[in-house]
Formats: C-alpha cells, sequence, structure tokens
C-alpha cells in the first residue's frame, strides 16, 4: 500500500510544483476522473497556502511534498502539504479531505522549526488510523524537536513531544504494534546519549526505562533495525570513538525490559570496535539475522601503508543473553571494495601480499612468513582490461572493473576451486563504509 500511495504523492508533487496542465497528464494517463479530483484538490490546496511556501520532509521514507495516509481510519485518505511560512511558528502541515464530496482544508499543524526533519505514519496500538510522527529542525544546527499525533477521537491531538537526536520505528515485540525508538542527547555534550522505546497502552503513550548509550548522541554514525540469533527484534546503534574506532550498542526487550545487551560488565561500554575501518554489522550473509564485525590481527606480505588497506573480518551473531554466535570470515580490500569468504580453518594463517591491484594469498607459518601460495585476485581496469584476462578466471565484472583470478596447484589441497572463489567474491557495499545517518 505504501509503494501505491508514493505513486499518487508523486504525481501530485508534480502537478502543484510545475502547474503541468491538467489535460496533458489526463491523456497521457488516461485517469480522468482521478485528473479531475486532483484539479480540484489543487484548487483548495492553492487557496490554503497563501502566503506559504512548499517544505519537503528532509531524511526517511516519506520526503514528498504531497503526502496521503488513512489518518483516522474511516477508509479514506486525507491529503497532507508540507509547508513553511513566516510566522511564530513556520512550519504547517495543511490536512485535506472530502467533506459532501467536496475536497476541503480541514485541519492544520503548526510547529516551530527550521524545516521538517522526518515524517512517519505509524500504528501504535489497535485503534483504526494512524499516529502521525513529525520531527522537526530548530534551527540549522543539530537540535530537533519530535511530536506524535493522534486522530482516532476524530480531531487532531498531539500526544508526545519531545527533543531527539534520532527516531525509528520499530515492531520490538512482533506483534503488529509500532513502538518509538528515540535517541535522546545527554544533559551536556560531553555525556554519553541514552535511548528510550515509547509505546502506547490504552490511548496513553508511555516511556520505557532509559538506557545509557556508549558514546555521546551527536558520535551516532549508523543505526538499524534487525533481529538476534534467537529471533528477538533489536536495534543495532553504530557510534564513533575519537574517529578511529565504531562502538555498537544493542538494544532490546529482555522480560518486557529495554536492555542493551553488548554492554560489557567489565568494560562498562559495548564490547566490540572495529580499528581504522568503519565496517558496520550487517546481515552479511543474507538469514535475516544480523551480523556484527570483528577486526581481527592478520599478517601481511606488504607494506604498513598497504596492511592498514586490508583486513581480516570475524563475523558473528548474537544471542539475547550475550553469547557470541560465530557465523563467517572475511578478508577486506576496503580500497578496492570487495571482499572474499574464507574458510575458518584458513582464515588464522592467510598472508596476503598486495601490489598495485594484484592480490596474492598465501597460507603462512606461525611467525607470519609466506609457505603456500594459493590464488591471485587481479582487479583489471581500463578500456582494454578484457585483454588482460588471459587464463584468469573471471570473477564479477562492473562498467569500469573487471575481478579475475588464478589458482595455484595448492589451492585445490584446501578445497579452493574455481567455483569456490566465484561463489565466495563480493563486493562491498557502500553502506558498509559510509551508513551514516
Amino acid at each position: 500500500m505504501k509503494r501505491y500511495n508514493r505513486i499518487w504523492f508523486l504525481l501530485a508533487a508534480v502537478l502543484l510544483l510545475t502547474g503541468c496542465s491538467m489535460r496533458t497528464v489526463e491523456q497521457m494517463y488516461r485517469l480522468p476522473k482521478r485528473s479531475e479530483d486532483f484539479s480540484d484538490l489543487q484548487i483548495v490546496i492553492d487557496q490554503a497556502m497563501a502566503g506559504l511556501e512548499y517544505c519537503a520532509p528532509l531524511s526517511g521514507e516519506n520526503q514528498q511534498t504531497v503526502q496521503m495516509a488513512d489518518l483516522n481510519g474511516d477508509g479514506d485518505q486525507e491529503y497532507l502539504v508540507f509547508a513553511k511560512g513566516g510566522s511564530e511558528l513556520p512550519l504547517k502541515i495543511l490536512i485535506f479531505d472530502r467533506v459532501d464530496g467536496e475536497f476541503c482544508h480541514i485541519d492544520s499543524i503548526s510547529s516551530n522549526g527550521f524545516a521538517f526533519d522526518q515524517v512517519e505514519y505509524i500504528q501504535m496500538d489497535k485503534r483504526l488510523g494512524v499516529e502521525l510522527v513529525v520531527g522537526c529542525q530548530l534551527n540549522d544546527q543539530v537540535l530537533r524537536s519530535m511530536s506524535v499525533y493522534s486522530f482516532a477521537s476524530g480531531i487532531t491531538e498531539q500526544i508526545m513531544s519531545s527533543g531527539y537526536t534520532k527516531f525509528l520505528t520499530v515492531d520490538m515485540e512482533q506483534d503488529g504494534v509500532t513502538e518509538l525508538f528515540v535517541l535522546h542527547p545527554g544533559q551536556s555534550e560531553t555525556d554519553k546519549g541514552v535511548v528510550v522505546l515509547y509505546s502506547m497502552v490504552t490511548g496513553v503513550m508511555e516511556r520505557s526505562n532509559e538506557v545509557q548509550m556508549s558514546e555521546p548522541a551527536d558520535q551516532l554514525k549508523r543505526i538499524l533495525v534487525g533481529r538476534l540469533y534467537d529471533g528477538e527484534t533489536a536495534v543495532f546503534v553504530g557510534s564513533t570513538v575519537d574517529d578511529t574506532a565504531l562502538i555498537t550498542d544493542i538494544y532490546t526487550n529482555v522480560n518486557g525490559k529495554l536492555t542493551n545487551v553488548s554492554v560489557s560488565n567489565e568494560s562498562g561500554t559495548s564490547i566490540k570496535t572495529m580499528r581504522n575501518h568503519y565496517v558496520y554489522s550487517e546481515d552479511i550473509d543474507g538469514d535475516y539475522i544480523i551480523e556484527l564485525p570483528q577486526l581481527i590481527s592478520m599478517a601481511s606480505a606488504g607494506s604498513e601503508a598497504e596492511a592498514e588497506q586490508q583486513g581480516l573480518i570475524r563475523w558473528y551473531s548474537m544471542k539475547i543473553d550475550g553469547t557470541e554466535i560465530n557465523k563467517m570470515y572475511t578478508y577486506h580490500n576496503f580500497v578496492s571494495g570487495w571482499y572474499l569468504e574464507l574458510e575458518e580453518q584458513l582464515s588464522s594463517s592467510i598472508v596476503v601480499e598486495a601490489t598495485s591491484n594484484v592480490y596474492t594469498f598465501f597460507l603462512s607459518d606461525a611467525d607470519g612468513i609466506k609457505q603456500d601460495k594459493l590464488f591471485t585476485i587481479y582487479a583489471l581496469s581500463g578500456q582494454n582490461r578484457d585483454a588482460s584476462l588471459d587464463e584468469k578466471i573471471v570473477l564479477l565484472q562492473t562498467d569500469t572493473v573487471t575481478y579475475a583470478a588464478t589458482l595455484e596447484e595448492n589451492a585445490a589441497n584446501y578445497q579452493i576451486t574455481q567455483q569456490s572463489l566465484i561463489k565466495d567474491f563480493h563486493l562491498i557495499r557502500q553502506n558498509w563504509k559510509t551508513g551514516e545517518t
């Protein structure tokens, strides 16, 4: 339904912002009744927009100027227009609906702020209709304010307001009811942030216990909803430490209480950090369970600079009691943008020699000295890159790079084959390296 609605959101936005002829749209799409409806709606919107300008939300899935939602649960969708004016409360949400067959401006929501940050429509209880969650930027810096509105009683009712750093919607209990997961700043810039889960109980917003983050809220880099090894829904929050490492906090409900299950009792902070490179939690093996990365030491046959551009990663899932479950080992080449799955028994003794986009894999002895040569991977670029393939195995091709490999006789002793190299070779998805919120 959301995708279907989005088509009409975009159509409405185009009509409103470009002034395109309704007759032209009618001829193109052969939807005369729909076009006539939008023409009538546009007239009403133009009247209500006097002295205002359009102001679309800046982040999230809902970034259209004109949006649609069944706010009150009557089966008909209302139209919401996001605008900005010059009054004391400059941000405006204009709500339009049919009344006796005619489009009317039925209500407005006014807010203080510089811009709309994020807008969500969520089902926070079993009542008909949806709650409207609106986040606003209070200035051009980082101050934000969030409000939640309910329409279940037939009128627009603000049921919650709070400052925030970041919020997202999550069905923590997997019961079809959505909660708000909110990150709040600390009392000062250096204080650690806190997270709170807001839920609706019999029409009243309830606030969970506060759980501390490992870092100040402005150090947040990525936030992801996924599942633990046991199947519970959890929120994975990645934050930076001194711009050189990542810390991942994992929040879920334990016996009905919001808990950070990744906290170490010894250190008082999240237990896993990533040095040198930003590698985020991800469902790397496609089993719908989130894996966490742990960078482990790796012998290098190249220079120190080359060693910093590659890494061996242990991927593991976490159970709700904090138990770690090994899932995968990978060799990551961060600069060239690819990774290779490795068997666990080989991962501890792999050495890679890197020279000008040629990466040769060896097994090493206990002192990290190269022994058996296994295979070589080539990152070939340029117009004549395919001419350099010769007897190489093509692993993967993009518009600009061909990745290929050659196998040594020793590879067969470790069950490394042409088929296994092709299967185990992957490109690094961009959000693993950036992933900023």
